[in-house]
């Protein structure tokens, strides 16, 4: 079957007892047995069979399945948001004295998870240029837990080169984990390139219009210890499982992602090649316009879209204040790939902890405006940006 037909009609794992065609919500913590002997062969991991809803619930596992018949992973596991999914797998492969060979230009939170609460526990960032596979093969050592990246960075909208990558840290013997939620796994297969793992904030595209938090765990099964890890310890112990209501909402906006994701990459594409035409406008960065960088490269590896991220460049921080002040149909918000039009200034939020320089590092500059494109029509969403950029001081 296609993505889009195996997203509604993937089998369930055990029949509904009334024969539902949704999916039932479990909103319970416990499960009874038959007899002493299947409990303890259920808690053991001898049998399949939920038994505490900490670490697994019908609900979950039908999303989780789902997620593993589209991506034709070995596992999935789903957590209570994207940040949990990431913290969890790095925390599976690093150690006290390992390092994490990754880029400067990572998601806020990620870099600061990355370079501060995974280095105070003794294990270490290796910050190269991704683009660059010498820096990336020189990079990578015996200590090496991991590569990690992020298929189009957050908000700079680079491009690495995913297999050139991967072959290089697999000769060395390390995974590779990239995060892949700008472009969702329904346009592309990241397994054929050699990733390893993928982690996915959940909460984008697939809850449907920012309905929940949830992020994935997506185990191609090479490296067989990692979900041992994940399943058997991490997850058991962090208490980071995603809740059944959750878990609900997101396969129904499973069975629409690609209906929608094709509307909003193609309502980014225009409005970017749009807003090029605005004198206002000094900068327009987008992975889709035949002209960027990244472009073809994006293509090679993620097809024809390019996802529903771009950014505008403004003449100063006080000019992307006033225009973000100034939208009405636009959205100041953040979370990305909801069903509305969302815009923010990320120097000054998602990395607003940030010092100056660290900024210039990650080119995190204070004239960025970040859009996340919804599905409203285009022509609407131009004429609010125009209506804003007529206000601003120049």
């Amino acid at each position: 079957m296609k993505k889009q037909t195996t997203a509604i009609h993937t089998p369930y794992v055990r029949s509904d007892a009334y024969g539902s065609l949704a999916v039932p919500v479990y909103n319970n913590v416990s499960f009874e047995f038959d007899d002493a002997q299947t409990m303890s062969d259920a808690f053991c991991n001898r049998i399949k069979a939920p038994d505490y809803a900490r670490i697994s619930n019908p609900t979950v596992t039908q999303f989780e399945q789902r997620v593993k018949y589209l991506t034709a992973a070995e596992h999935v596991t789903a957590v209570n948001s994207g940040m949990a999914a990431i913290g969890t797998v790095l925390l599976a492969v690093a150690a006290q004295g390992r390092n994490i060979v990754t880029s400067r230009h990572l998601f806020g939170n990620t870099m600061a998870l990355i370079s501060g609460t995974l280095l105070r526990l003794g294990v270490k960032p290796r910050l190269r240029d991704l683009t660059d596979l010498d820096a990336v093969e020189s990079a990578i050592d015996g200590q090496s837990a991991c590569v990690y990246l992020e298929t189009v960075t957050n908000p700079q909208l680079e491009v690495a080169d995913l297999k050139s990558i991967a072959d290089i840290a697999h000769r060395k013997g390390v995974p590779v984990i990239v995060d892949s939620t700008v472009i969702p796994f329904t346009e592309t297969s990241l397994k054929d390139l050699g990733v390893d793992i993928e982690v996915v904030s959940s909460t984008k595209y697939i809850s449907g219009g920012g309905t929940s938090l949830g992020g994935l765990i997506i185990d191609y099964g090479r490296h067989p210890w990692i979900n041992q890890r994940i399943k058997y310890d991490l997850l058991i112990n962090l208490g980071v499982y995603m809740t059944p209501q959750t878990a609900y909402m997101q396969t129904l906006g499973l069975e629409t992602l690609d209906v929608r994701y094709q509307r909003q990459a193609a309502n980014a594409l225009w409005l970017a090649k749009a807003l090029r035409e605005v004198p206002a406008v000094k900068k327009v960065n987008y992975v889709g316009l035949e002209d960027n960088p990244y472009h073809e490269l994006a293509v090679k590896q993620f097809g024809p879209t390019a996802g529903a991220m771009l950014t505008i460049d403004l003449p100063s921080k006080t000019s992307c204040y006033e225009f973000l002040n100034h939208l009405q149909l636009i959205h100041r918000a953040t979370n990305l790939f909801d069903s509305r039009t969302l815009a923010i200034h990320p120097a000054s939020t998602i990395f607003g902890l940030f010092p100056e320089r660290q900024l210039e590092q990650m080119d995190v500059r204070q004239t960025t405006i970040r859009l996340s494109v919804g599905l409203e029509d285009p022509e609407d969403l131009l004429q609010d940006i125009e209506q804003a950029l007529s206000k601003i001081s120049r």
